[in-house]
């Protein structure tokens, strides 16, 4: 049956999508896309959103002057997991209901982090960097096979990860405020402290989300915790990493690499540690995937009927000061 609520999709991932533009439409006649591609912001997303009872939102910043500005919204409903564009105190407060379903792009960004993780240890991009310049010099790299991994974080992603990780024979650490032992016990996993895992990993790899209790928690003085030619992998959300540290790091040799697909500001302005032989760096693609857009996008036309009260939803995340 046709609902004929007004519904506007701020996401430009979703908008560009003729899939998930012809489901939507599908069951809402009147949805309107973001044609233009861009990511609104401040004034001009209240502009694009206005008259929307429900809304579709991607990387758009949802803050309490964008809700009061917002009367007749009543649903957002998130294309992707991420959280932290939205203040959802506010939300709460407003009586908006979200629509959100965690870990629907968790294989796809499980994949990446993998895939990157074996290029590292390869040492896929300076090799390939030199036969780009006419160099032919192999490089002598490293197995996954057998290393250490630390999963800070072992939500979603961080449980696939560490399941594929099996495959390798690796052994995974896993830092987290929430206790999985069932999940830890049947992979073999051995619960650790933050400290420690640092201490005691081949790679680290972050699979949080971004809040107040994790912003820098990866910090100069944690960085300095890390094995001497360790790897640092962070897939999750820029800010999480002192990245001034981190490239001083890559820079002096104390760690052998990093890959980042997400940056304390976007798109990334720093060319310094761009242009580092051992970093590699891909432009937030974690969820890039044609499955894992057709998944997220998907969640979020559901979303818009299966919508809830924040508390009842995500309520740590609203635990959070």
């Amino acid at each position: 049956m046709k609902d004929n609520t007004p519904i506007v999709v701020a996401s430009r991932s979703f908008s560009n999508n003729p899939v998930l533009k012809k489901e939507l439409l599908d069951l809402y006649p009147n949805a309107r896309f973001n044609e233009k591609g861009v990511t609104y912001s401040g004034a001009a997303l209240v502009s694009f959103l206005q008259g929307a009872v429900k809304a579709i939102t991607g990387l758009e910043v949802l803050d309490d002057a964008v809700f009061a500005a917002l009367p007749d919204l009543k649903v957002i409903s998130k294309y992707g997991v991420g959280l932290d564009m939205i203040d959802l105190k506010a939300m709460e407060r407003r009586g908006v209901l979200l629509g959100w379903t965690g870990g629907v792009n968790k294989r796809s960004v499980s994949e990446l982090v993998l895939s990157c993780i074996i290029a590292l240890l390869h040492r896929v991009p300076e090799a390939s960097a030199d036969m780009k310049t006419g160099k032919w010099k192999p490089l002598k790299g490293l197995q996954l096979t057998g290393k250490t991994v630390g999963i800070v974080g072992c939500g979603q992603v961080g449980k696939d990860l560490a399941v594929l990780l099996g495959a390798f024979g690796c052994r995974v650490l896993s830092h987290d405020i929430s206790s999985f032992p069932d999940f830890y016990a049947e992979n073999h996993i051995t619960l650790s402290s933050l400290d420690d895992l640092l201490k005691g990993s081949d790679i680290v790899t972050l699979h949080l989300p971004l809040n107040s209790l994790t912003r820098n928690i990866i910090s100069s003085e944690k960085l300095e915790l890390m094995k001497h030619g360790a790897y640092l992998i962070n897939a999750a959300r820029g800010g999480l990493v002192d990245e001034i540290k981190l490239k001083d790091m890559l820079k002096n040799g104390r760690l052998a690499g990093a890959f980042l697909d997400v940056f304390a500001v976007e798109p990334l302005v720093d060319r310094e540690l761009a242009n580092l032989p051992n970093v590699l760096l891909t432009p937030h693609i974690g969820g890039s995937t044609e499955e894992a857009q057709l998944a997220m996008g998907r969640a979020a036309i559901k979303g818009l009927d299966c919508a809830a009260q924040v508390n009842k939803l995500v309520p740590d995340y609203l635990s959070v000061k």
